[in-house]
């Protein structure tokens, strides 16, 4: 029991922080510009899906936002077009800040489990001395 809370908890580690990856990379690229004629910077979302029975969490995959992005007038921006215009990400920092916080708590509370299952399994063991 006490391994299956490890493992399942672990799992959900492994998630947290792909998900935090994703996350801290969209958030670094919310303000980079490219020309009209390429696309946006895509974000990357973290598709997650339950195991068979105890098995835990895993990453199933990854899903991408919109390569149109959007368009900014910014003349002085170097890859600007003749119009003045380029393609941004269509990234809300918002909630990419709410999700940060959502994934960083999700994994405090993981590493909570591991740490308490571990504290319990040594504790059984000493009762078997």
């Amino acid at each position: 029991m006490t391994f299956d809370a490890i493992g399942i908890a672990g799992s959900a580690l492994t998630v947290h922080r792909k998900w935090l990856d994703a996350i801290s990379d969209n958030i670094a690229n919310v303000n980079t510009a490219r020309r009209t004629d390429e696309d946006a910077f895509q974000a990357r979302y973290v598709v997650a899906q339950a195991g068979e029975g105890t098995s835990g969490v895993y990453v199933e995959g990854a899903a991408y936002g919109d390569k149109e992005g959007r368009l900014v007038y910014d003349p002085q921006n170097p890859l600007a077009d003749n119009d003045g215009m380029v393609r941004m990400p269509d990234i809300d920092l918002a909630s990419q800040m709410s999700q940060l916080i959502m994934a960083q708590r999700g994994y405090q509370a993981n590493a909570a489990v591991v740490d308490r299952a571990k504290t319990s399994y040594e504790a059984a063991l000493q009762i078997g001395r």
